[in-house]
């Protein structure tokens, strides 16, 4: 190694405590390229980030005496799961031992400096607002029984009470502490069947984190809330498309209508649409009505491995295309909720594809995702004998060759 820190591997012993590998280095792995640690690359573990099992996996370590990757038996490798504001930049090394499916979390290399955990991420945006700091505080109950005493009848209030309580959602939770983005769920379908979606999977894949809203709300009762959060809430954001619903699109009338009798009571903060973009006059509509930001989701730029993982149901990425177009050159800030992994979306079909997107679309902003899935799912996708850029060296590309282009991780208040 180059630097004079070793980051050892970590995993867990027979008796689920975690131990450091006194003489084995942590690895990551980028594709079918196996990385050892390095302290000028690894950052410390963030604040809210956590280290998890990875059952029926055993871990992989570089062993500098032979300059080989081994593994350890009887024992269970380990993943770092990231907080928002950092970006994984490896995946954890294992070797599976038995087929057990992991629950859907970005897992990450790990290991252990001398100073704590290392995690093979970067920091790509600031977590002013979203610092685990700010959230789950003592008085949240107290907070949640005001608000759902102020609008006693109102019913998405209660299914947000159930994120913010039950899945600690954060955007959920502000609408209870009265600031920055807040989250509306609207829809209890989808129109597309994605294998990493949290909140509805299939009974032999995985559990789902979080369950969906199970009715469909008034436009009454969506305007409720947001008028109430843009008026009081610094910085104020309404985001309809929330982890607890389906596809708030399948919801277009309902919203539109919410959008225009919210603007018609205030012009202030911003309304923003988390979407997979697929129903074209239902984006058209909402950004007529007065929509403020709009955010795609997207695994990738190329059909086929867009099919793969979205299963999109009557639409294609010809239309997520399309919506693009039209939201940002009718003056919406656009955005792409995009899905990262190391070792797929740095190959290099899938970079030059995902450029041609952002060029022909005039995509603002790319939100980078940690892609939540078990790493055997992607196996397929990622077995490439490609020589891959890094993750660090794949975002300098992406911001090169778009220097306009805004690169993080949180949607941000439309300038007005």
């Amino acid at each position: 190694m180059m630097d004079n820190e070793s980051i050892k591997l970590v995993y867990f012993d027979e008796n689920r405590h975690l131990r450091v590998e006194g003489e084995l280095l942590a690895v990551g792995v980028n594709g079918r390229q196996v990385e050892v640690a390095e302290a000028g690359s690894w950052i410390d573990l963030p604040t809210g980030g956590e280290v998890v099992p990875l059952a029926g996996r055993l871990p992989l370590g570089y062993n500098p005496s032979s300059e080989a990757v081994e593994t350890i038996d009887r024992v269970t490798a380990v993943a770092a799961i990231l907080p928002m504001g950092a970006t994984r930049a490896l995946l954890p090394g294992y070797e599976l031992e038995q087929k057990e499916n992991l629950p859907l979390l970005g897992y990450t290399g790990v290991g252990y400096g001398e100073n704590g955990f290392k995690v093979a991420a970067i920091e790509t945006d600031e977590d002013l607002k979203w610092n685990p700091a700010y959230y789950n505080t003592r008085d949240l109950p107290r907070l949640i029984k005001s608000r759902i005493k102020e609008f006693p009848k109102n019913r998405i209030l209660k299914q947000l009470a159930i994120c913010a309580q039950d899945y600690h959602c954060l955007t959920a939770q502000n609408i209870f502490y009265q600031r920055w983005e807040a989250g509306i769920p609207v829809s209890p379908r989808c129109n597309a069947r994605c294998l990493g979606c949290i909140s509805k999977q299939a009974a032999e894949c995985c559990p789902a984190p979080q369950s969906r809203i199970r009715f469909v709300p008034s436009s009454q009762e969506v305007a409720q809330l947001a008028v109430a959060h843009l008026e009081m809430a610094h910085e104020a954001i309404i985001s309809f498309g929330q982890g607890c619903e389906g596809e708030p699109l399948m919801q277009k009338e309902l919203l539109v209508g919410a959008v225009q009798e919210i603007r018609q009571k205030t012009p202030k903060g911003t309304l923003n649409l988390n979407s997979n973009g697929g129903i074209v006059a239902g984006v058209t509509q909402l950004v007529d009505a007065g929509l403020d930001a709009v955010r795609i989701s997207l695994f990738s730029a190329v059909s086929k491995s867009y099919n793969w993982y979205h299963q999109p149901i009557g639409y294609t990425l010809n239309d997520v295309k399309d919506s693009l177009k039209y939201a940002a050159q009718n003056g919406v800030d656009t955005a792409l909720n995009l899905l990262l992994y190391p070792g797929f979306t740095n190959r290099s079909i899938e970079t030059e594809a995902l450029l041609e997107l952002i060029g022909e679309t005039g995509v603002g902003q790319v939100q980078l995702r940690n892609l939540n899935i078990d790493p055997e799912i992607m196996l397929g996708k990622t077995n490439t004998k490609e020589d891959l850029l890094s993750i660090k060296e794949w975002l300098a590309k992406l911001q090169n060759c778009f220097p306009e282009l805004r690169i993080g991780n949180y949607t941000q208040p439309k300038q007005k």
